[in-house]
């Protein structure tokens, strides 16, 4: 069964960057398409970027040109980078591997931007 570990969430001022991973278990990791969502309090869980397994990147509107999203297949890592953050950016970040009828989450790390 695989596993995803974030890491790599805290406390920032607003303007300041983070660099989100997510470290998944298991063999096969290059297939596929691996995201980020986020869920800050009271509101829903939304998407923040995707990586497909060809590399290619989606963006919500509110993170596009701020956070850049990659994957290391050899280390079966994903990442986010976070730039400019904003206090609205606070939120619970989650890692997830795309798998139809078969999500897998992983536990979340907590981002915090103080303005």
């Amino acid at each position: 069964q695989v596993q995803l570990v974030e890491s790599g969430g805290g406390l920032v001022q607003a303007g300041g960057s983070l660099r989100l991973s997510c470290a998944a278990s298991g063999r096969i990791f290059s297939i596929y398409v691996m995201g980020w969502y986020r869920q800050a309090p009271g509101k829903q869980r939304e998407l923040v970027a995707t990586i497909a397994n060809t590399g290619i990147p989606t963006y919500a509107d509110a993170v596009k040109g701020r956070f850049t999203i990659s994957r290391d297949n050899a280390k079966n890592t994903i990442y986010l980078q976070m730039n400019s953050l904003k206090p609205e950016d606070t939120a619970v970040y989650y890692c997830i591997r795309v798998q139809e009828g078969s999500n897998t989450w992983g536990q979340g790390t907590q981002v915090t931007v103080s303005s």
